[in-house]
């Protein structure tokens, strides 16, 4: 599933959109819009806008034309492709939409069919849509984060991939986070000292930003908005790692379940 990172990378690489006139937008499954309660009618309001902005919040891209804004979320495999030209190429078999900008082509595909897809219509509801998603893992202040984690009984792990809690961190990242920060993803998150929480933190920002400069990374499915892998994945230190040597200890990671996803964990390193 594309994290923080992964959208991140995306949205920088398509914001040679922004300013670039929007022809039309060509709808090939709808069936998926109205999963997501989207008219391809409705749609048709962004043609001949401008693409004024990027943002992302968390794992939620949303492009910002003159009134309207789309939002994406990519679910397991959702990509967004930018490519020359105003048509698809045929190889894109689980197209959903194209948005047919001069000159270029932006392709949502997303083969397993678990992403999401926004239209806002007015500023408010975008900002409604916005309060339910927790502060973004990149924007997060050091205060903010401790007062987020203090009180949260459930699992570290947990609380880092509650999206409600600190958006944008998923099950790569945080096992990646919590083994450089040495810290065991079953503790209480409200049982970390002052300095283990401002060691998670320093850690966290440091391996996003990092993910972010490698593009991020390619288990299965992704790739950023011109088509390519990313290179992060060269750098997983515990990530369905199971069974191989520690790189500190040298003794094996181990696979457990916390809230119901695969966690790799060094039992002697992360005490």
């Amino acid at each position: 599933m594309p994290e923080l990172p992964e959208v991140e990378t995306i949205k920088r690489d398509l914001s040679i959109l922004i300013g670039r006139p929007f022809k039309s937008i060509t709808v090939y499954d709808e069936a998926y819009l109205e999963k997501n309660e989207i008219m391809p009618k409705e749609l048709k309001k962004l043609e001949g806008q401008r693409l004024l902005q990027l943002s992302r919040k968390g794992k939620y891209l949303f492009l910002h034309f003159s009134k309207p804004i789309l939002g994406f979320h990519l679910g397991l495999t959702g990509s967004l492709i930018l490519l020359a030209g105003e048509n698809p190429f045929d190889k894109f078999k689980h197209k959903v939409l194209s948005l047919n900008f001069l000159e270029m082509c932006l392709v949502f595909s997303d083969m397993r069919k678990f992403g999401r897809l926004f239209l806002f219509d007015e500023e408010k509801n975008f900002q409604n849509f916005l309060i339910d998603i927790g502060p973004d893992a990149l924007e997060i202040g050091l205060p903010q984060f401790k007062e987020a984690l203090r009180s949260i009984r459930k699992p570290i792990k947990s609380a880092l991939l509650d999206q409600k809690v600190i958006s944008g961190v998923g099950n790569i990242y945080a096992d990646e986070i919590l083994f450089r920060a040495g810290i065991n993803p079953l503790r209480s998150a409200g049982s970390l000292s002052e300095e283990e929480l401002q060691k998670l933190y320093q850690t966290m920002k440091e391996v996003l930003h990092l993910a972010i400069q490698l593009r991020g990374s390619t288990i299965k499915d992704y790739v950023d908005g011109l088509g390519r892998a990313g290179m992060f994945q060269t750098k997983h230190l515990v990530y369905q790692k199971y069974g191989k040597p520690c790189p500190r200890c040298g003794e094996p990671i181990e696979k457990i379940k916390v809230a119901g996803r695969t966690t790799s964990y060094c039992p002697q390193c992360q005490r």
